[in-house]
């Protein structure tokens, strides 16, 4: 960051060059303190201990110094484009054309970097640090993202079911429990048949829906609410006291990951949460859904990730031996990335599948024909519909959010589908 720090001050003093010198002096002085406190905020904060209701300053702060570092990072990138041209420059000049290895202002005096690229890079950093200061007003404005799935093999009585996709809550993120409530009010509204979680009720700690339990009791469909658990749902990114060396041995010896005796006993807190806000968990089985005469199946598992650094909870052949005599199927599994390594490689007649877990990154555009967030560089189906022949991904873009306490562009979403 100091390095960063100094590479972009040879730009601002460029900037500064023809203001005034007190101008030029409160420009500089502004610049360094504000560096200078973003450096000891960084330094300090994992020793400043927050309690639940006041992390909200925690993370704010954290995401103003990465905001910060990121901006200068996209200004440096011009800042380096013009240095390397200019660098060319100096050699041909030095070597060819002797006394003309630099560029001059009208006033004779030369310059390292071109102005324009100078003021480029301080509009293009500036503008990316604006937009996450206004992202953090964006996490409660809950969007309804509506569409119609056609599928040739849907039973008739199951025509015009309304289902609800809600993903990704992070109740220890909350800190506005009205504009969570307004969100669950637009749920209800919806009268949908059907309410289906797709994991990450909170970001590590069962404890943190104590506040919300009341708020997401009020979620009742006629045909149920039914759930998964997401990466964060297991107190992976918890520093547990019992995970020691001695349980590091039980994880070597078994060949794989282990959940702490502690991080269980989250894990069965967090079940029974679940189970008190009236919602049906469903750990890697399936269950018959009924209208009429006809049936369909509902197979939820658990987390279940390509990528490597995710522990595979899941079991999607345990959960959907037994559905393969019901003519439609919907698989609720957290991590996109299971339907491509699993889903339509192994089980092609799943013919819905509904996940979350990206948040969209919290962060991209999305306008009419066009799609991006830095996320798609990591999975890629990361928002909305995707369709590979006959078989549908759904990847909702996360009701709550987690680091970065605000969202610029990729809104928080309630999913609204019909199968027609």
């Amino acid at each position: 960051m100091i390095l960063l720090d100094l590479y972009v001050f040879q730009a601002v003093k460029v900037l500064t060059q023809a203001a005034g010198s007190k101008t030029k002096l409160a420009i500089h002085v502004s610049y360094w303190a504000i560096s200078a406190l973003a450096i000891t905020i960084l330094v300090i904060l994992p020793y400043l201990h927050f309690a639940q209701q006041h992390r909200v300053f925690r993370n704010t702060f954290f995401a103003i110094i990465v905001g910060l570092f990121f901006s200068k990072i996209i200004a440096s990138i011009f800042f380096l484009v013009d240095d390397l041209r200019r660098g060319i420059q100096w050699v041909v000049g030095k070597v060819f054309f002797s006394g003309t290895e630099g560029e001059t202002m009208e006033q004779g005096v030369k310059i390292s970097r071109s102005i324009f690229l100078s003021w480029a890079g301080m509009l293009a950093g500036g503008g990316l640090f604006t937009s996450l200061i206004y992202g953090f007003g964006n996490k409660y404005r809950y969007r309804i993202h509506r569409l119609q799935m056609a599928f040739d093999n849907l039973p008739p009585e199951f025509k015009g079911l309304k289902i609800i996709q809600i993903s990704d809550i992070h109740s220890g993120s909350f800190t506005d429990k009205h504009a969570v409530m307004r969100g669950v009010d637009m749920v209800l509204k919806e009268n949908a048949d059907l309410i289906l979680f797709t994991g990450d009720l909170v970001n590590n700690l069962a404890d943190e829906m104590t506040d919300y339990m009341d708020v997401f009791k009020q979620l009742k469909a006629p045909m149920g609410v039914y759930s998964i658990l997401g990466n964060h749902d297991y107190g992976d990114y918890v520093a547990w006291a019992d995970r020691n060396e001695e349980h590091r041995k039980k994880e070597q010896e078994a060949g794989k990951h282990l959940l702490t005796p502690l991080q269980q006993a989250n894990l069965d807190k967090l079940k029974i949460v679940e189970a008190e806000l009236g919602w049906k968990l469903l750990l890697d089985e399936h269950i018959v859904l009924e209208k009429g005469n006809d049936k369909i199946a509902l197979i939820g598992v658990q987390n279940w990730s390509s990528k490597a650094r995710f522990p595979k909870y899941g079991d999607l052949k345990k959960a959907y031996t037994g559905s393969e005599g019901y003519p439609f199927k919907i698989l609720m599994s957290h991590d996109p990335s299971h339907w491509d390594a699993q889903v339509r490689t192994i089980y092609n007649d799943i013919d819905l599948m509904l996940a979350g877990h990206t948040h969209g990154m919290q962060f991209g555009v999305e306008i009419p024909g066009f799609k991006w967030s830095p996320v798609q560089y990591v999975y890629k189906e990361w928002a909305g519909l995707y369709e590979e022949g006959k078989q549908k991904l759904y990847v909702n873009r996360g009701y709550g959010f987690i680091g970065y306490p605000g969202r610029v562009g990729i809104l928080p979403e309630i999913t609204v589908i019909e199968l027609v």
